[in-house]
C-alpha cells in the first residue's frame, strides 16, 4: 500500500513539528545544523507490504535555485528546497548560493510587530531595481512626446498606467516569495514543452527589443555629451564595454549593487528634477491634467500617444525581474507569518520605488509639456539657429513638432542654455545604463528558468549584447541619428506583443490554489485582475495595429496577418488555461485537466500545513 514519507530538515529538536499529523508520517527525520535551513516537505510515494523493510530515499541537496522534483504522474509530491546540506552531511560541494550569490537577512523587531522601519529598509532593494524599467529611454521618449503631442492633458493616463503596473507587480512578486521561484522557472514546471519553449522565445524577443532600446538611449547620450565628437557607432561600442564593467560590481555584495542602482535613479531625479524648476511648469495645468481623466480637443495623435504611454510603461521582462529579485531576502517560507509581512514590505517598497519613478516621468512630460507644446519644427528651426550643437538640417520639416531623445537635448539646449541639454544627456545616459543593467539579470533568469542553463553573467551579456548591438551598430553606421531614435517605435511596438506572455502566465499560477496555497487570488483579484489584462492586451493591440497600417505598404499587412492568425492561437491557448486556473472548469473540455497539479506536481511548502500552527521556532 502506498505511504507518505514526510522529511523535514529543522534546527536540531528531539520532537516532530506538531502542525504535521501522525497519520502522514512514516519516517521523519532531523538533522542537526548549526543554522536554519529552510526546506520545503517532501511528500514521496513509496510502496511497502507489512513486515518488508525498504531503503528511505533521503534528499538530495539542490544545486544553485534547483527545485527537487519527483515525477510520479500525479502520485508525488515536491517542492523547492532553497539551499544545500552542509559539507559534512553531503555528498556535494556545492554551497548555498542565489542568483546574488547571497541572501539578505531580515532584522527581529519586537518592539514594532506591524511596521518597522529596520525591516522595510531590509527589504527595500528589488522594488528599486523593478522601478528601472519604468525610467528606460523608452519610457523617457514617450514622456517627452507626450508633453510635446498634448501638454499636460495625458498625465492622468502616466498615472493609471503607473498603478496598473504596481498592482501586476505585486503579483510577481507574490509568486517569487510565496513559492521560491520566480516567474520563468514555474512556467517552465508547469507549461508543456512546446508551449514553453514558445513562451520563452517571445519573452526573450521582449528582452532583446528592450536592450536595443537602452544601448540606442545610452550611445544617444554620449553623442550629445562629446558634441558630436564621439559618433553614434562609437557610443553603441563604447555602451557594450561599459555594462560589462558595471555587471562587475554585484561580486562586492548584493546590497552595494542596489545601492549603485539607487545612485543612478538619484541621478536621473536630479538631472530632469533640475530640467523641471529650470522650465518651471504650470502647477494648475499639471495638477489638472493628471487628476481630471479628460483629453480636450485631443485627437488621434493624442489617442495614440496615449497607447504609447501604456505600452512603455508596463514592460513583459519587468514581471519575470521582481518575481526573481525577491528570492534575494532570507524569508522561511514555512511561517505564514513571515511570508505574509515580505509581502506587505515588498509591496510597500514597490509603492515608493515606483511614486519615485513616477515624479521623474512627470518631470520630463511636465518639462516638454510647458516649453514645447504647440511649437512647430520652424519655432525651433528659428531658436536653435546659429548654435553650434544643432545641425541645421535638424528641424527642417514643417508642422508639429516631432521629437525624441535626441532632439529632445538639442531644443531644450537652444531654448535654456548649453548646461540643459548636457544635464539632460547625463541623465539619459544614467536611464539607460541601469536599465541595461537590469535588462541583463532579467535575460538571466528567463535562460535559467525556461531552460535550466547556469550560463554566467558575463556569458549571458556576450550573446545578449551580440544580438542587440548587431543591428543597432549597423543602423548607426550606415544611417542618421533620426533613424537610430526612430527603431523605438519599432521596439516599442515589439514589447507590446510580448505583454501577454507575462500578464496571462503571472495571473494564472497567482490564482492556482496548489501554488499560492491561502496566499492564492482571491475573486476580486481574479476578476480586477483579468479584466486589467484585458484592457491593456486590447491597447497595446491597437497601438501595434496603428503602427501597421501607418507603414502604407501591402506586404506589411501580409506578413503581419499571417503572424497574427499564430500570434492569436497562442495567446488564446493561454488564456485558455488561465480561465481554467480562475475557475472556469467546464472549459477544461471534459477532461480532468488540473494546471498545477500534472507533469511536475506543485505543492509547495505551506500546502497542508494549518495557518494557525505553521511556523518554525
Amino acid at each position: 500500500m502506498n505511504h507518505t514519507l514526510a522529511v523535514w530538515f529543522h534546527v536540531c529538536s528531539t520532537s516532530p513539528p506538531s502542525f504535521l499529523p501522525s497519520s502522514q508520517i512514516d519516517v521523519f527525520s532531523y538533522i542537526c545544523i548549526s543554522s536554519p535551513i529552510f526546506c520545503g516537505k517532501v511528500n514521496v510515494t513509496s510502496s511497502k507490504e507489512p513486515g518488508s523493510t525498504e531503503k528511505v530515499s533521503t534528499m538530495t541537496p539542490g544545486k544553485e535555485r534547483e527545485a527537487l522534483y519527483e515525477d510520479s504522474s500525479g502520485d508525488g509530491v515536491s517542492t523547492i528546497c532553497n539551499t544545500t546540506l552542509p559539507s559534512h552531511l553531503s555528498d556535494s560541494t556545492d554551497e548555498f548560493t542565489t542568483y546574488f550569490d547571497q541572501k539578505i537577512p531580515v532584522p527581529e523587531d519586537e518592539k514594532h510587530p506591524w511596521f518597522s522601519f529596520r525591516k522595510l529598509w531590509a527589504f527595500t532593494g528589488p522594488g528599486f531595481l523593478m522601478s528601472i524599467a519604468y525610467l528606460d529611454p523608452g519610457n523617457i521618449e514617450s514622456d517627452l512626446q507626450s508633453g510635446a503631442i498634448a501638454g499636460f492633458k495625458l498625465l492622468w493616463v502616466l498615472l493609471l498606467a503607473t498603478i496598473i503596473g504596481l498592482l501586476l507587480q505585486r503579483l510577481a512578486a507574490r509568486l517569487g516569495v510565496v513559492t521560491g521561484l520566480h516567474l520563468a522557472e514555474v512556467c517552465n514546471r508547469q507549461y508543456p514543452k512546446v508551449p514553453r519553449i514558445i513562451l520563452w522565445l517571445m519573452v526573450e524577443l521582449a528582452i532583446v527589443g528592450s536592450d536595443m532600446q537602452e544601448v540606442i538611449g545610452s550611445a544617444i547620450a554620449i553623442h550629445l555629451l562629446s558634441v558630436g565628437i564621439i559618433p553614434l557607432w562609437g557610443g553603441v561600442l563604447i555602451t557594450i564595454a561599459d555594462t560589462f564593467m558595471f555587471l562587475f560590481l554585484d561580486k562586492y555584495g548584493l546590497r552595494k549593487l542596489e545601492a549603485f542602482f539607487g545612485f543612478l535613479i538619484t541621478i536621473m531625479a536630479l538631472t530632469f528634477g533640475y530640467e523641471y524648476f529650470r522650465v518651471g511648469p504650470d502647477q494648475g495645468q499639471l495638477l489638472k491634467g493628471m487628476f481630471m481623466p479628460y483629453c480636450e480637443g485631443c485627437g488621434i495623435p493624442q489617442l495614440e500617444q496615449a497607447v504609447g504611454i501604456v505600452g512603455a510603461v508596463i514592460m513583459p521582462h519587468n514581471m519575470y525581474l521582481h518575481s526573481a529579485l525577491v528570492k534575494s531576502r532570507q524569508v522561511n517560507r514555512a511561517n505564514k507569518k513571515e511570508v505574509s509581512e515580505a509581502n506587505k514590505y515588498f509591496f510597500i517598497e514597490s509603492c515608493i520605488a515606483l511614486f519615485i519613478s513616477f515624479i521623474i516621468n512627470v518631470f520630463v512630460v511636465s518639462v516638454f509639456a510647458q516649453a514645447f507644446f504647440g511649437k512647430t519644427n520652424k519655432d525651433l528651426q528659428e531658436m536653435c539657429a546659429n548654435k553650434t550643437f544643432a545641425p541645421p538640417s535638424l528641424f527642417q520639416s514643417n508642422g508639429t513638432l516631432d521629437v525624441d531623445i535626441y532632439k529632445g537635448g538639442v531644443v531644450l539646449g537652444c531654448s535654456f542654455g548649453p548646461a540643459a541639454l548636457y544635464i539632460w544627456a547625463i541623465g539619459i545616459l544614467a536611464a539607460g545604463q541601469s536599465s541595461t543593467m537590469t535588462g541583463t539579470y532579467s535575460g538571466q533568469f528567463v535562460m535559467e528558468g525556461f531552460l535550466n542553463l547556469k550560463w554566467s553573467r558575463f556569458a549571458r551579456v556576450v550573446l545578449t549584447r551580440s544580438i542587440a548591438i548587431t543591428p543597432t551598430l549597423l543602423v548607426a553606421i550606415f544611417q542618421d541619428v533620426e533613424r537610430l531614435t526612430g527603431m523605438n517605435d519599432f521596439l516599442n511596438v515589439l514589447m507590446s506583443l510580448q505583454l501577454p506572455f507575462a500578464l496571462i502566465p503571472v495571473l494564472t499560477f497567482t490564482s492556482l490554489r496548489p501554488v499560492m496555497n491561502d496566499f492564492a487570488n482571491g475573486l476580486a483579484w481574479k476578476i480586477a485582475g483579468g479584466i486589467l489584462i484585458l484592457i491593456i492586451c486590447a491597447i497595446n493591440m491597437y497601438f501595434v495595429v496603428s503602427y501597421v497600417t501607418g507603414l502604407g505598404q501591402t506586404l506589411y499587412y501580409v506578413i503581419a496577418s499571417l503572424l497574427s492568425i499564430v500570434y492569436l492561437a497562442f495567446v488564446a491557448y493561454l488564456t485558455w488555461l488561465c480561465l481554467i486556473a480562475l475557475g472556469a472548469s467546464f472549459l477544461a473540455c471534459g477532461r480532468t485537466y488540473h494546471l498545477g497539479l500534472t507533469g511536475h506536481p506543485e505543492l509547495f511548502l505551506l500546502n497542508n500545513i494549518d495557518a494557525d500552527q505553521a511556523s518554525i521556532r
